[in-house]
């Protein structure tokens, strides 16, 4: 109950018609379907429900996502990230772009989840203009597990990629979390890309796969997880 009220708090106050009115420039929702098999670390075979909401305010944007798990042997859980990013660009009035870097933020993510998960993670972010993308965010993270002595980093990054191709509009999209040991877990590697491609009968709807790869799945040495999911992904008008 604790993440699903948390994500419901985030979506509530940057939704509210005062907050779309003064602050909210832009925002999108989507839900995905997800089905796997050969998942580490619990049922080898599951179906994920996920809801996501990104907005861009005033001085920064926000991502917020919750991913409802159901196990074929019965087991639930649930986790979600809220993901706030403040512009220094926007916050301060000067032009903080250089190059490639399109902007700089400090960057915060707060991870939750049902199963005594809880991370803080804090730092800065760099979004990048690469020809294509939609965007290319690199974030550089303090991680801390409250639940775990000391602390360590992280360095995620994602990307959004449209194209067509023979006359179809495709989509690649997806994320990399790469972070250090903490406590008596290991480092871990996290890639996860997307492939989804849009019916043309129905605009708001993709279909796809979605692959990921964990190397020391949770901080556990030697848990590698391989796993293809097909995906379908609904932008709600």
């Amino acid at each position: 109950m604790r993440l699903a009220t948390s994500v419901a708090g985030a979506l509530l106050a940057v939704c509210s018609p005062v907050s779309a009115q003064d602050f909210i420039e832009f925002h999108t929702e989507n839900i995905q379907l997800l089905r796997g098999s050969t998942y580490e670390l619990g049922d080898r075979d599951r179906t994920i429900i996920t809801l996501e909401h990104a907005n861009r305010w005033r001085y920064g944007d926000l991502f917020v996502f919750a991913d409802f798990t159901i196990g074929d042997d019965g087991q639930r859980s649930a986790y979600g990230e809220i993901s706030p990013r403040l512009s220094l660009s926007r916050m301060t009035g000067q032009d903080w772009s250089f190059g490639a870097v399109r902007d700089v933020y400090l960057a915060g993510n707060f991870e939750l989840g049902d199963e005594g998960l809880d991370r803080q993670l804090f730092g800065a972010a760099v979004d990048l203009d690469l020809p294509g993308f939609t965007f290319f965010r690199v974030h550089a993270y303090h991680r801390d597990d409250p639940q775990r002595p000391g602390s360590t980093w992280q360095s995620t990054i994602v990307w959004n990629r449209p194209f067509e191709l023979g006359g179809q509009r495709f989509l690649t999209e997806g994320f990399a979390d790469i972070a250090g040991a903490e406590g008596l877990g290991t480092e871990h590697q996290l890639v996860v890309p997307r492939l989804l491609w849009q019916v043309p009968a129905w605009e708001h709807v993709w279909v796809g796969v979605e692959y990921q790869y964990w190397h020391n799945k949770f901080g556990v040495r030697g848990v590698d997880e391989s796993v293809a999911q097909f995906q379908v992904k609904f932008v709600l008008p």
